[in-house]
């Protein structure tokens, strides 16, 4: 496994990164993808630190980044999951004190969900060793590299977002077209 300040490296398969034109990405990319990895791993650590599972905290993350209210039906479609699970995952966060029901601000036929601050008190308390860790490593870097990370972190989280915005939309339960299609398998 590799330390925190060791470089990512290109799969064994292929160290040299030319099977199949694939090893064309830089440097850089390979460091994203590797942070993109550890940010997976991340959220499972989470999850385990609130004794939740991983969909529930998913939940929670989306809810507290939306800019927009979210109700159950909202949430379920950006976890890809069921209406029908979306509603079991909000009936058990509900009782475990992680969310509340409230009116829409707008629509008096419509609920929106509210990460509660008993919720918030304890993501932020389980994630403060990692976001301490963050900033011990953000303050080694001087203020224009610093400016240059940013803006590239930023210049990537657009590239991100507008890749999962081009995507095909799935059906009512969210899976893609093709995972309806049984195109799922591994070749």
């Amino acid at each position: 496994m590799e330390g925190p300040s060791s470089t990512p490296s290109r799969p064994a398969s292929d160290p040299a990164g030319q099977a199949s034109g694939r090893g064309r990405n830089s440097d850089t990319a390979w460091a994203l993808r590797e942070l993109l990895r550890a940010a997976g791993d991340t959220r499972q650590a989470l999850a385990r630190r609130l004794g939740i599972g991983t969909t529930d905290a998913a939940a929670i993350d989306l809810l507290v980044s939306s800019p927009a209210p979210l109700g159950p039906v909202e949430l379920g479609n950006r976890l890809g999951i069921t209406s029908a699970s979306a509603t079991t995952l909000v009936d058990r966060l509900v009782r475990a004190g992680h969310l509340a029901r409230a009116p829409h601000p707008s629509d008096r036929r419509r609920l929106v969900l509210q990460v509660t601050d008993h919720a918030l008190d304890e993501v932020y308390a389980a994630l403060r060793p990692l976001l301490d860790g963050v900033e011990r490593a953000a303050a080694q870097l001087s203020p224009e590299q610093a400016a240059a990370t940013a803006g590239f972190l930023r210049a990537v989280a657009e590239v991100m977002r507008e890749y999962a915005d081009s995507a095909p939309t799935g059906g009512e339960d969210g899976a893609s077209p093709a995972r309806t299609r049984g195109r799922n398998r591994v070749r």
